[in-house]
Order: C-alpha cells, then sequence, then structure tokens
C-alpha cells in the first residue's frame, strides 16, 4: 500500500497542488493524466522522495521497495548491461560486489568468512541465483538480444539504452513501480511486451505516459492532475475521457435548465410583481429564484484546440506514384526500391523502426532530397503541405514574436484574423507577442500545425506530428485528421493514434528490399504480419 496524506507544493513561488490524498493498492496499475506543465512527472518525484512536498507525507511499508524508471540514459556507460539491469535491486547489486570482494582477498580471514556467510544468507533470501537469469529474460522481452547481455552500455544506442534501463525498474519483482514515460523510443513489440509485463504484475504501478493505447491497455484507474488537485477515477484512459465528457455535458445541460427557469421566474417577477392580485405568486417565485443557483462547471486547466484542414481543391484521379526509389544515409540503405502507387483518400501511415526511411521519403516527396535511385510523380491537380520532424529551422533564425511567426503563412495579414487563429491554438492574450525563438516544443508543434492549416493543401505529409503534443493536442489532431478529406501520408509511434486515422500501412523493413504494403486498419495489419512469421 502507498498513501499520500495532505500533499501540498508551492514550486517558483506558485501552487501546483493542495491536499492531495491519494491511495495507491498493489495489483493496481494507476495512469497519471494532465494537461503540459501541470505537475505529473513531479507527482512521481514526490512520491519517489526526490522531491519533498511543502505539506503532506509519503507513507509505505517499510518492507515494500519502490523502483523507478531512470532518465538519464548515460548514467550506467561505464556498467555492463547485465550489471546495470541487477542494479535496480540495490541490495541485491550491493551484496553481489561485497561477495566478489572477500572472495578475490588473498589473505581471507575467519572474520571474513563469517561476513561471507551473512552475505550469501541474504544473497539466496534476494533470490540472488536467479538475478542473471531473471535479468535475461527481462532483456530478451523488452528486445535485447542476448549477444548483447554483457556488453557495455556505452556501446548501446539509444532506443537500446532505453529497453535496459526498462528492465532494470522492471527487475526483481518491486512492490512499486514508477514509469514516467515508459514506451518513449519503444517498437510495438517491445511496447506489447510491456503492457502484457504490467497487466500481469502484482505491484503498485503508476505510470505518466502520452500514449492513449497504453493507458488503455494497463491503466485499473486514472489520477487526473487539473488546477490544483489531483482525482483518482476507477477504468483506463478512454472510460474517464468518455465519462468525464459525458459529466460535462450533463452539467452544462443542467445550468442551461436552471438559467432558462431563472429567465422565466424574472420575467414573472418584473411584470406582476406591482399586480396586487399576483403578488402573492411573484413573492412565491422570488424565493425559488433566491433558492436558484447556476452550478459552475468544474474549474479545469485542460483545453483542447482546434485542429480542422480544409483543401482549397478536390485532387483528382491521380494522386502519387512511387517507382523504385532508393536511398542510403550514414553508409546505411534505409529505402530500397520502393514502388507503390496511391489512391485518391488513401491515409497512409509509415510504421516500423526505420524512421530514417520514413524521413528520407517525405523530403524525397516534398523537393528537399533527391532519391539515389528511382522516381515519383505527384499528380497534377495535388497541392502538398509538409510537417517535419525538426521545426528548428522555422524558429531558431526567426526574430519576431508568435503574431509576425504566422504572417508568414496567413492568407489574410490583418492581426485580428491572426489572434483568432492563435486563440484557436490556445495561444491567448499577451502570449501572442512571445518570440517565436522561445516558444515551447509543443507550442511549435502547435504552430507548425497552424501553417499546415493555413496551406489548404489536398495532400499532408506529417513526421512524427504527436511528439510534444499533450493527450488533449494529439485527441485534437486525430479528429482533424479524421476528418480530413484529401491524402494524408504519415509516421507516428502513436499505436491509437495510427489506429484511428489510417486506412493503409506501409513498412520499410531494414535490410530487405521494397515495403509491405497493407491496406486496412493498424491493428489489422499487426494481426497479418504476426500471422506470416
Amino acid at each position: 500500500m502507498l498513501q499520500l496524506n495532505d500533499i501540498s507544493l508551492q514550486f517558483a513561488g506558485d501552487l501546483l497542488y493542495k491536499h492531495v490524498d491519494l491511495l495507491f493498492q498493489p495489483d493496481h496499475c494507476y495512469g497519471i493524466i494532465g494537461a503540459n506543465g501541470a505537475g505529473k512527472s513531479t507527482l512521481l518525484r514526490i512520491i519517489s522522495g526526490e522531491l519533498q512536498p511543502t505539506t503532506g507525507t509519503v507513507s509505505m511499508r517499510k518492507e515494500d521497495r519502490m523502483s523507478v524508471l531512470e532518465q538519464n540514459h548515460f548514467k550506467y556507460d561505464e556498467f555492463s548491461v547485465m550489471d546495470t539491469v541487477i542494479m535496480g535491486n540495490k541490495r541485491l547489486y550491493e551484496i553481489m560486489k561485497e561477495k566478489d570482494a572477500l572472495y578475490a582477498k588473498p589473505d581471507f580471514s575467519d572474520e571474513d568468512g563469517e561476513r561471507a556467510a551473512e552475505l550469501e544468507g541474504e544473497f539466496a533470501e534476494l533470490n540472488g541465483w536467479d538475478a542473471e537469469t531473471e535479468a535475461a529474460q527481462l532483456l530478451n522481452g523488452i528486445g535485447i538480444p542476448t549477444e548483447l547481455h554483457y556488453a557495455q552500455m556505452e556501446s548501446l544506442d539509444g532506443r537500446q539504452k532505453v529497453k535496459v534501463l526498462l528492465a532494470q525498474a522492471l527487475f526483481g519483482q518491486p512492490n512499486i513501480i514508477l514509469l514516467d514515460e515508459p514506451t518513449n523510443g519503444l517498437d510495438v513489440e517491445s511496447t506489447e511486451w510491456l503492457e502484457n509485463f504490467l497487466v500481469d504484475c502484482n505491484a503498485i504501478v503508476i505510470v505518466v505516459s502520452h500514449d492513449r493505447h497504453f493507458l488503455n491497455a494497463v491503466c485499473t484507474n486514472i489520477v487526473d492532475v487539473d488546477h490544483e488537485t489531483c482525482k483518482m477515477y476507477s477504468g483506463n484512459y478512454d472510460f474517464w475521457y468518455e465519462s468525464s465528457t459525458l459529466m460535462q455535458q450533463l452539467i452544462r445541460n443542467q445550468n442551461k435548465k436552471r438559467e432558462e427557469k431563472i429567465r422565466d421566474l424574472q420575467e414573472f417577477i418584473r411584470r406582476f410583481a406591482a399586480n396586487k392580485s399576483k403578488s402573492r405568486q411573484a413573492t412565491s417565485r422570488k424565493k425559488v429564484l433566491d433558492s436558484l443557483q447556476i452550478e459552475q462547471m468544474p474549474a479545469s486547466s485542460r483545453k483542447y484546440p482546434f485542429v480542422g484542414f480544409e483543401p482549397e481543391r478536390e485532387a483528382g484521379k491521380d494522386i502519387l506514384t512511387v517507382e523504385g526509389i532508393s536511398k542510403t544515409i550514414d553508409g546505411v540503405k534505409v529505402l530500397d526500391n520502393v514502388t507503390f502507387t496511391v489512391k485518391k483518400g488513401d491515409k497512409i501511415a509509415f510504421v516500423g523502426d526505420n524512421e530514417a526511411g520514413a524521413t528520407a521519403l517525405f523530403r524525397i516527396l516534398v523537393g528537399e532530397m533527391n532519391p539515389d535511385e528511382g522516381s515519383f510523380k505527384w499528380g497534377v491537380t495535388i497541392t502538398q503541405s509538409y510537417f517535419p520532424k525538426d521545426n528548428t529551422r522555422f524558429f531558431e533564425e526567426f526574430d519576431g514574436n508568435l503574431v509576425d511567426w504566422m504572417r508568414q503563412f496567413a492568407p489574410d495579414p490583418t492581426e485580428t484574423y491572426i489572434r483568432g487563429f492563435l486563440g484557436r491554438m490556445l495561444f491567448s492574450g499577451d502570449e501572442v507577442y512571445k518570440p517565436a525563438k522561445v516558444l515551447s516544443g509543443g507550442e511549435k508543434v502547435r504552430c507548425m500545425l497552424s501553417r499546415l492549416m493555413m496551406s489548404k493543401a489536398n495532400a499532408l505529409l506529417l513526421d512524427q506530428p504527436t511528439d510534444h503534443l499533450d493527450l488533449e493536442s494529439i485527441t485534437a489532431l486525430s479528429n482533424g485528421l479524421q476528418a480530413y478529406p484529401g491524402n494524408l501520408f504519415f509516421a507516428s509511434h502513436d499505436h491509437q493514434f495510427i489506429d484511428e486515422i489510417a486506412n493503409r500501412i506501409i513498412e520499410f523493413p531494414i535490410g530487405h528490399e521494397g515495403c509491405l504494403d497493407y491496406e486496412g486498419k493498424f491493428d489489422d495489419y499487426l494481426d497479418w504480419k504476426r500471422s506470416r512469421v
């Protein structure tokens, strides 16, 4: 059991939480959600003891062990992969090292023997004899091959390090597991393995994630961090979203009826208060009016931007033909004789581990890069607009404010039009005069999406558009792309985002010629791919 009692936190002069009381139970997975900056990761730091709250306490049983997903990917570069995983149980690793040091002594004494016997007993209690076997099982499950289990961490790439640190957090059957964005950098297979592991886990699992599919797969409860409060609800993310949306609508309807009733009563009182024959009724209605209170909508910092794409012209029959395109980048052939034809209405998701291949194809199709071999041809009615994975060049050399930045792409240059557009993208008040250079990652993405909307193109190319977005913005973007009548080409790691939007899936497997091309939903593609193994 893990309990938060009367937790409050003042951060940089602002009150982030007040009077937070939460109880976490074993065999449950809790998803922490909230707008960017609401304090989700900060709550994990309070639970782990890394950050002390202004008031309140965090309590757990003395015998329980807490494990936290490490965020510093370079912290263990001097250690082997196996040692890094076993360090997930700090005490076990300390015993192993002390034992090794004792047995390596040339002058092993009786006192050393007694100490070694004590360590051996504790080692056995901590299941030390099976530690390497358990670590190897975790590593294999998460996608680290056996030949890398004793390699140095510094020799691994970024994605592999993420997987090792995740295995570290899960090692040794901890009682409490804290995971901050655990699916970042994971492929589909590794994410599915993690989902299955957590579903079968009997620990208290607390996770922060922007991956809706992951939250739906593993969570038994949702903790909503919103406007200085943290409230817990039963069910996964979709259940929370649908029920909270329904509740908001019910409250709005109830308020509307009360407002109508108040207006009727006010009108009656106005007309008949001076009429002796009606004065008793008017007095009675005034008492009813005095007792009616408009129930306020729950205060919320959660906002949904408006994302909508409207092509200026409808596309013709010919959309795009790609013929035998190949491309090598930094000595790796990321595209190898890729051929496909796009039909009107296709919304194609480029999936898999070959991110460089998807990015290269996007850049080739918009003229930023030439293929080594092959060709492509857009239809004569097609206009394209491109959302690059790296948007740095659009902001770092621009010296103006946000209004000026948006004016570069706006069909109407007036500030009234631009401010209205920015308002729909959640920029209000003096925020619109912020220098474009200092925008956060999520703000830059919303600006780039605004640029796309203003283009009115009938073919959109989006490379990892959900990076840096919160759940609310991802939902709005998904809704906008589902409603988009043009052709869509996009790459994303977000399982639910892909499955909601795409009607065709293409993958460029590294080391294989051509591409896998499947017409249908993403989940169906995954089933089809498994059946081919």
